[in-house]
């Protein structure tokens, strides 16, 4: 991922009324030097301000301490103030050993004169100073604002760099400031990059929907609508480079209580059986149909053991982990994205780009054989004599052809196609043997044997 540059931004500072504006002799770094190279050995080495010269001395100390009281602007980049404190809140203090050596600072006027020769004797406490601009920080510190993939609105948001008070450079910007006189002082502030660029997305444009596929589902089952969401979230705003592949299983990773998932159903050897993660299957499934629309390469797909009620029959792609995965690839010279929506009874997956190179991609299916399916009876001593019920319909078992053909204009340019397999799911009824007269019957969930989904010969299209 392309990295920002820091870059560091020195500010000006402006003159207030005890002067015109100054440029700081040296600049930054020569602030920075006199404030590292001055003495800082502790207040027993440092002369005292003491009555040796009477009475001036008293008036310079009250003089510098009620120009260090007075509240000054403080700017960042140039802006107007954001806010107001004393150069003695910001960690400038008098500095005994400069107090006389320029001129007299025994009144206003003394002081304005210093000014003009940048020669007010103060220094700054780097202690203090540091926490006044760590405040400062708190408030006024402008985070980076990352580059995103508004999927909705088919739109990518640019990154945006923050901007970051410099405590040390500051430092040098508050001393010359409180040396010269300044109203304002104008904070030395640094570029913080954003974390994700536009560039490191890795995707200029997604306002294209190259293809896209709906299922639905039962909003009552909330297990397996967790699963769905789960899943579903992992997909999301994945980028395929050209020529890349995805791999589901790879991508989504182990399906786990671990991960989260719960117990659903799922479809275990051609039986509805409840099971871990279930619902994971109509989340491949309606990427398949998306994918399948926007004409990716599909080099892995596995159909299920047994037709799904959410999509037509031959248009389905199961995933169980680790092994039977669903694999697709971007062809196109240009990156794609997947977004993802499990909401309201619907599972939605859009791939995003530029525009597809063809007019139309229709999905066609031609069933060849079909097989009938075989009945078993399961007993259950429990149940009355002679009361049966459905545990699960059967299906026939089909073989038939899956086509994918592109169009341009009204002429195909290209066809694929699969042979997809079905086998006979068994119906299971159960029996009950209990002869006794006051056996009652358990409660059996009423199942009902599905209708064919075609016979041989039938042929069905779709197309986007």
């Amino acid at each position: 991922m392309a990295q920002g540059t820091r870059v560091k931004q020195r500010g000006t500072v402006l003159m207030g009324s005890a002067g015109g504006m100054l440029v700081v002799a040296g600049g930054l770094a020569a602030a920075y030097h006199a404030v590292s190279t001055r003495s800082v050995a502790g207040a027993a080495t440092r002369p005292a301000v003491t009555q040796k010269e009477g009475s001036r001395v008293t008036s310079s100390g009250k003089a510098l301490a009620a120009y260090l009281a007075t509240p000054i602007a403080i700017s960042l980049g140039g802006k107007p103030a954001i806010t107001t404190k004393t150069f003695a809140e910001l960690g400038v203090e008098v500095d005994p050993e400069e107090v006389g050596r320029g001129g007299a600072a025994d009144t206003a006027q003394d002081i304005a004169s210093l000014a003009k020769k940048g020669s007010i004797p103060v220094r700054i406490d780097r202690d203090k100073a540091a926490k006044a601009l760590g405040d400062l920080k708190q408030h006024f510190d402008m985070a980076a604002l990352d580059a995103f993939l508004d999927l909705e609105a088919h739109e990518i948001h640019a990154d945006a760099p923050g901007k970051a008070i410099d405590l040390w450079a500051s430092m040098g910007h508050i001393e010359a400031a409180a040396r010269e006189g300044f109203s304002t002082v104008e904070l030395a502030t640094v570029e913080v990059p954003a974390r994700v660029t536009k560039t490191g997305i890795g995707i200029d444009e997604i306002s294209q929907v190259m293809g896209h596929y709906v299922t639905h589902f039962s909003v009552a089952d909330r297990d397996r609508n967790f699963n769905l969401k789960l899943a579903a979230s992992k997909i999301n705003g994945t980028v395929l480079k050209p020529q890349e592949e995805w791999s589901f299983n790879q991508h989504v990773g182990e399906r786990s209580e671990k991960e989260g998932y719960k117990i659903a159903h799922v479809i275990t050897a051609g039986e509805m059986v409840d099971g871990l993660a279930g619902g994971t299957c109509q989340i491949s499934t309606t990427l398949f149909g998306a994918a399948f629309f926007a004409g990716l390469d599909i080099p892995k797909t596995t159909n299920h053991s047994r037709p799904s009620t959410y999509t037509p029959l031959g248009f389905d792609s199961t995933v169980v982990w680790p092994d039977t995965d669903l694999v697709i690839k971007n062809p196109y010279d240009f990156p794609v994205a997947l977004a993802y929506r499990v909401a309201n009874g619907e599972a939605v997956v859009e791939v995003l780009g530029k525009q597809r190179p063809f007019d139309k991609i229709t999905f066609a299916r031609e069933i060849l054989e079909e097989t009938p399916f075989n009945t078993e009876e399961r007993i259950d001593e429990e149940m009355p004599d002679g009361l049966t019920s459905l545990d699960q319909g059967g299906f026939d078992g089909y073989k038939m052809t899956r086509y994918r053909r592109f169009f341009v204009g009204k002429k195909q340019v290209r066809e694929q196609k699969w042979t997809v397999n079905y086998k006979p799911v068994t119906e299971y009824v159960r029996r009950g043997t209990n002869k006794d007269l006051n056996a009652k019957a358990p409660p059996v969930k009423e199942l009902h044997g599905p209708k064919p989904p075609g016979n041989v010969g039938d042929k069905f299209e779709m197309s986007q």
